[in-house]
């Protein structure tokens, strides 16, 4: 008889829920996307939708349509009712007995979350501390997977030393970007920020950012930066959908300049206020 144990409750493997066996919790298996929502309306969700579906297409993940997924979220962001929300879901494979291989004719399994966001508004005033940590992650970050341990690890650590992100470094000694947000510096009148590539998610935040970088006049130079020169930087920040621009004015022992949130941080974050507005 084959049997599946539930914390200390057995049953026979035919009649566990599907829900256990789905291919996300035993590999990773899927996609997420994170949105938020500006009195009572969800922002860039085409921007984030055309993200999910690239990142099913790169997993070679079928069978849920965009516009499937649209509806969903809509439906249960209406049901929801809460004007400043944090909407998370995530697509996996499907559900089916541990295998490494996948029969082509699985079904998508979709999972999501309306949750308040309420933000932390004493970080921007006064930004956060971060600290580096190398970054173990898998080569293909700029898909949005569930495989998050990495990221998950590097965090608590930067938690531990009371810090409010860890910033990657990788094997050649360059920031690639932050555990959970894209990582940027401004030196002169240039933002600086890794270029995309495999190891680096294509931030829906990150292109507002360089919209809004145009916009208050600075130039872009998309090159990676070592931690040594992040150090030196005018001004540090990361980005990310639910916290959108928050300063940096500490970089693990070292102070940014004066310890405050920078000018053109703070004209960055005025800005991108302004593709919210509904």
């Amino acid at each position: 008889m084959e049997i599946a144990m539930l914390q200390d409750k057995i049953v026979g493997l035919a009649e566990l829920e599907a829900v256990y066996l789905d291919r996300g919790m035993f590999f990773g298996d899927g996609v997420y996307e994170v949105l938020r929502s500006y009195n009572g309306k969800i922002f860039a969700l085409e921007e984030h939708l055309a993200r999910l579906t690239r990142g099913l297409a790169e997993l070679q993940i079928h069978g849920i349509a965009p516009d499937e997924v649209r509806r969903r979220v809509q439906k249960a962001f209406a049901t929801a009712g809460i004007a400043n929300a944090r909407i998370y879901f995530h697509v996996t494979r499907g559900s089916a007995n541990r295998d490494h291989l996948w029969d082509d004719e699985i079904k998508p399994n979709l999972f999501l979350m309306v949750t308040e966001l309420r933000e932390d508004k004493q970080e921007k005033t006064n930004g956060i501390a971060v600290s580096t940590e190398p970054d173990l992650r898998w080569k293909r970050c700029d898909i949005k997977s569930l495989n998050l341990l990495a990221n998950v690890l590097a965090r608590k650590d930067a938690a531990r030393k009371g810090c409010g992100e860890a910033i990657l470094v990788n094997e050649q000694g360059f920031i690639t970007e932050g555990a959970a947000s894209a990582f940027f510096a401004i030196v002169g009148r240039a933002i600086r920020t890794a270029p995309l590539a495999a190891n680096i998610l294509p931030s829906i935040t990150r292109k507002f950012v360089l919209e809004a970088a145009g916009n208050v006049g600075l130039d872009l130079a998309e090159q990676p930066l070592t931690p040594q020169q992040a150090i030196k930087a005018d001004e540090l920040f990361i980005a990310v959908t639910t916290r959108e621009i928050v300063p940096v004015v500490r970089f693990d022992d070292n102070v940014i300049r004066d310890g405050k949130p920078g000018r053109y941080t703070k004209l960055l974050m005025e800005q991108f206020r302004t593709f919210t507005l509904y």
